[in-house]
Formats: structure tokens, sequence, C-alpha cells
């Protein structure tokens, strides 16, 4: 359970809706380069059509306040199964690197502290419709800085890197000028994004919401209204 889950969602039936071709994406697609199971005709760069326009919103103020960069989108809609090939997927790339084999009844203790790690950013691949996982509700969008030319902003870590240095406020102490700098951008992200509505992941700095539990739980809106979105609501 995450301290969002208990929230009620009162879905507003709007579709997803691909995104615009304003709105720059990184591809080939991380997920499906590793394998995800996303099917045919599952595109992952669509979100509900609200959150596209306050997305394009966002960038709009962004560009106000930095003309020269914009919106550099890694992730979007993100089907349940998908959801599930991927949690499982970082637990095994985190027990490679810490040599951790997952069959081993030994080392129950050192999967465990893996699984707890990832678990605090990767939500649960839940098919209960009262607790879907963010991206599952085409609601949520995970995002960075980049320049009109394509070249990605260096943020202080990876999108989807396990540890504390993935946290929002990671940098905000710093007195190393390059730390300083990456708190600076994650901060211009955070403002413009809020300014359109978004709310935060509070462990990543890359992952943004609006309309679902996680947001309703950060804005104080009594109900998320957005649900599990299928593949089968897009428009075209």
């Amino acid at each position: 359970m995450r301290p969002w889950s208990d929230r009620p969602i009162q879905d507003c039936l709007e579709s997803l809706e691909y995104l615009p071709p304003q709105l720059l994406r990184i591809e080939p697609h991380p997920y499906a380069s590793v394998g995800a199971p996303y099917g045919q005709g599952k595109d992952p760069f669509r979100l509900r059509s609200g959150v596209v326009r306050r997305l394009l919103k966002a960038q709009d103020l962004l560009r106000q306040r930095a003309p020269e960069l914009c919106f550099a989108i890694f992730d979007a809609w993100r089907p349940i199964s998908v959801q599930a090939f991927m949690v499982n997927y970082t637990i095994d790339q985190l027990c490679r690197e810490r040599g951790v084999d997952r069959e081993d009844p030994r080392q129950e203790a050192d999967l465990q502290t893996v699984e707890s790690e990832v678990g605090r950013f990767w939500a649960p691949p839940s098919r209960n419709p009262q607790t879907p996982p963010p991206h599952s509700t085409g609601a949520a969008v995970d995002l960075t800085l980049a320049t009109d030319a394509g070249e990605l902003l260096a943020m202080g870590s990876p999108i989807d890197a396990i540890g504390v240095v993935s946290e929002p406020d990671y940098f905000a102490n710093t007195s190393d000028p390059a730390e300083q700098l990456f708190h600076q951008r994650r901060e211009l992200l955070r403002t413009v994004m809020a300014s359109a509505g978004f709310a935060q992941h509070p462990n990543e700095w890359w992952h943004y919401s609006y309309g679902d539990q996680l947001w309703a739980w950060r804005s104080g809106a009594e109900a998320a209204i957005y649900s599990e979105a299928g593949s089968n609501s897009a428009t075209p």
C-alpha cells in the first residue's frame, strides 16, 4: 500500500490521447527496448487528454523561463503487464549488480532488501481497480529537460535510478557548483509542472502526475479522477 492508495477514484472517462509533436519523445522507448510486453498497437506515448493539455501548458511555462529548453518525455501510459515486467526486470538488474541470487534461500534477506529498494520507485502491478499503478491510469509522466536540439540535460541521476540520489531535493544543500546546477534544473522542472497543476512523486525527480491517486494525496483533492486506462481508449 502507498500513502495515496486509500484515495477514492471517480473516473471522469477521458480517453487516452497520443502526445502531440510539440513534445519531444526519448526514442527508442526504453522499456520496449528491453522487451516489455506492450503488444501490437499499444503506444506508450499517450496520456489522458486533460493531462496532455496540462503538459503542453507546462512546456509553455518552461519556454517563458528558458526559451532554449523543452521537455523530453521518457515514459507515459504503461499497461499493468508492462509494470509487472519492469518491476521484475529492475529487481533482476539490481540483484545482478549486487551478486544476489534470487533462487538462493540463503540470500532471502538480501533479496528482500533489493525488493524494498525497488518498491520505493516502482509501484506494485496491482490489478485491484481501487489501487492502479499511477502510469497505468494515463495520468503520470516521466520526463526531463532538453535543448531544442534534443540534447538531454544532466539532472544528477538517470531516470529510474534506484537510490536517494533520485529524490527531488537530494542536491538542495550542496556546495558543489555542478550539483547546485542539478538542483536548479530539478527545481525548474518542478516549478513549471506544479504551475500547471501536476504533483511530483516524493522519491523521483522525473515523475509527475495529474488526476491519479498520488495527485489526489499530494494536492488534497477528495478523489482521483483517473482509474486504470485501457489501450482501446485512445483517440487518433
